[in-house]
């Protein structure tokens, strides 16, 4: 499968330098928490970064059913974890109960405030964010 057109719907931008993907990464410390929730894997330009993070147990929510396909694809060690959802309409319990945990990702621009609300409403469980807010698109 071939990459994936963004949808301007949808609010996507995929992130694809490697180096801002390993900075984001890098800077979620996640001390003492084992759970973690990426929101809006896209392509996977965190994914697989975070598959390798040993000490987290991941979990990745795309509501796009194309980028969905594309991870299972491109990262079949994400097929048990990846959840085809929208992330403001799940409920954050649905993912690993009540346990602590961290929220990372490349948020939309478009529903960022949204998913920081979410958060809010959460932050007795939500205990770290690290994310990064897509550039606005004009055209």
């Amino acid at each position: 499968m071939q990459k994936i057109i963004p949808k301007k719907s949808l609010g996507q931008h995929f992130l694809n330098d490697k180096g801002i993907a390993a900075k984001i990464v890098a800077a979620l410390k996640a001390n003492g928490i084992q759970h973690v929730i990426e929101i809006g894997p896209g392509m996977g330009a965190l994914s697989p970064l975070l598959l390798q993070e040993k000490r987290f147990d991941t979990r990745f929510v795309e509501i796009d059913a194309n980028a969905v396909e594309y991870l299972k694809t491109q990262f079949p060690a994400i097929e048990d974890k990846l959840i085809m959802a929208d992330f403001l309409q799940h409920p954050l319990d649905a993912y690993f109960g009540h346990e602590p945990l961290a929220i990372i990702g490349n948020f939309p621009y478009n529903i960022s405030s949204q998913i920081f609300f979410k958060i809010l409403e959460h932050r007795w469980q939500v205990r770290e964010v690290v994310g990064m807010l897509q550039k606005i698109s004009h055209d």
